[in-house]
């Protein structure tokens, strides 16, 4: 027995033929996955931050620029995917080429990145959950959906005492409700995934169709505004705009990109693994990289850039036209995404578990049982389900965004 072990194509090969999980996905069903788990709050937020401080109309530059990087890492996890097709994504990939140890340090490390990811969307989607409800006049206790601290403050804001107790309810909610879809199966998470895409999809259509009626040509001159560099407070430069700005801003919005990879983690569940899963790999990322474009370049011309709002650049966009009865579809899109993307999150983190037990990493009576009826690894849902909804309603945000880059805020 040896940590430098590697685990040759043929035992990935016998746990493929001996797998009970059931294969249902199609390609299309793989890239709907990818494309849920790529397009999520990044696209509502970060274009805000990275056009007004650092690329101006030359956004699309930098998210193309992102996505050319982000297509090499896919083709990568493509070719990984095809020659060993089964659930555990990296973890496997690793396990198969460069041994034990680091397979063991690269799971562990997926989990961080889907566990605290998923907890920190489910925080986020309780704050777009709170401002839905709020456009229709329907107000929430700040001490029912936030946890102590972030309540604590916001009390302290307006001038009241701290409370006694504070928890994050619509946090706790949406991660039992997503860990219940889970745990009834594969089937049932997909087609969730693909009405919430579904939803996603036509909402940014939207912003691309209707905005493109609004387009200023002149917002986009000069499309890469003049650099300008600034020493902070700690004495490092800054660059702003010019080209060195357009690079920092692809630094920004590669992180709108991230989610591909959990394609991978559902090759136990492909019906042609070797085929789909690249396929749903590259499709995803491509499909997301034309919208973000489309959506840079119509947010940029419908706004001069140094206008845009960083935190709500597309509601505040709309709003600056005057059509602010597209902020209502804008944050409606903005809560279905981060749902799919903690569902996804959620999926891919419970098929990391049973990778490794199936390997003896981890003990297989709790993370590599299947459910008699549904066929998913329910008992390592449930637990995820527990960990992150407690988490998610008892800890801020800014915490569990410290614990993973994440691409979201």
């Amino acid at each position: 027995m040896s940590i430098w072990r590697v685990k040759p194509v043929s035992a990935f090969e016998a746990d493929m033929k001996k797998s009970d999980l059931k294969r249902v996905l199609t390609r299309w069903g793989l890239t709907s996955l990818g494309i849920g788990a790529i397009i999520g709050g990044g696209i509502f937020t970060l274009t805000g931050i990275a056009a007004h401080d650092y690329a101006g109309p030359a956004l699309a530059l930098a998210f193309v620029i992102a996505g050319i990087g982000c297509l090499f890492a896919s083709l990568c996890y493509a070719e990984f995917a095809s020659v060993l097709p089964v659930e555990g994504s990296a973890y496997a990939y690793a396990y198969g080429t460069v041994g034990e140890l680091f397979a063991w340090f690269i799971g562990w490390n997926l989990i961080l990145e889907y566990m605290m990811g998923a907890t920190t969307v489910a925080v986020a989607w309780s704050g777009y959950f709170t401002k839905l409800l709020h456009l229709f006049n329907i107000n929430i206790p700040i001490w029912l959906c936030n946890d102590f601290a972030t309540a604590s403050e916001k009390y302290l804001a307006l001038g009241q005492p701290a409370p006694t107790f504070a928890f994050n309810l619509p946090a706790f909610i949406i991660t039992w409700l997503v860990t219940v879809i889970l745990v009834k199966g594969i089937k049932e998470a997909a087609k969730t995934n693909n009405v919430i895409v579904v939803i996603k999809i036509a909402v940014v259509l939207f912003v691309i169709i209707v905005g493109a009626f609004y387009i200023d040509v002149n917002n986009w001159m000069p499309f890469i505004p003049d650099e300008v560099t600034t020493i902070g407070k700690d004495g490092i430069s800054k660059v702003n705009f010019g080209f060195g700005g357009v690079l920092t801003a692809a630094t920004i919005v590669f992180f709108a990109y991230i989610g591909f990879d959990a394609v991978s983690t559902q090759a136990g569940e492909a019906i042609n693994p070797k085929k789909d899963v690249p396929f749903a790999i590259i499709a995803s990322l491509v499909i997301c990289t034309v919208l973000y474009i489309l959506v840079s370049l119509v947010l940029t011309g419908m706004v001069k850039y140094d206008q845009l709002d960083k935190a709500a650049p597309v509601a505040s966009a709309f709003s600056g036209i005057g059509l602010n009865w597209a902020v209502f579809i804008i944050t409606i899109a903005a809560t279905a995404g981060l749902t799919s993307v903690m569902l996804v999150m959620m999926l891919g983190q419970t098929r990391i578990f049973l990778g490794m037990a199936k390997d003896g990493l981890l003990p297989k009576g709790m993370f590599g049982t299947l459910h008699e009826k549904f066929k998913t690894p329910y008992k390592s849902t449930i637990l995820v389900g527990l960990i992150v909804s407690v988490v998610a309603s008892l800890t801020p945000i800014n915490k569990v965004a410290k614990c993973v880059v994440w691409e979201l805020y």
